[in-house]
């Protein structure tokens, strides 16, 4: 529960980094099995972290409007 409550207090930027020192990390094969499954645990939360962050920042610039004939449309939100 605590590393879950610290990585949702990280910024997308700061989560990205750390997501790209891990992938590093683990593309280069050098760590201790029980360090990798640690950093590719870490790196999935971080990987989710990342697509919320995405996932929010969309909403806030897009909306999604419906046609009269039904259709669905995405437009910029204008505040």
């Amino acid at each position: 529960m605590q590393q879950s409550q610290e990585i949702a207090s990280l910024s997308f930027e700061q989560a990205m980094r750390e997501l790209e020192i891990i992938v590093r990390k683990l593309e280069s094969g050098q760590g201790e099995l029980e360090s990798s499954i640690a950093d590719y645990e870490r790196g999935q939360a971080l990987k989710e972290h990342c697509g919320k962050k995405l996932a929010d920042a969309k909403m806030k610039v897009e909306k999604i409007i419906q046609a009269k004939d039904g259709t669905l449309q995405v437009s910029q939100f204008e505040a």
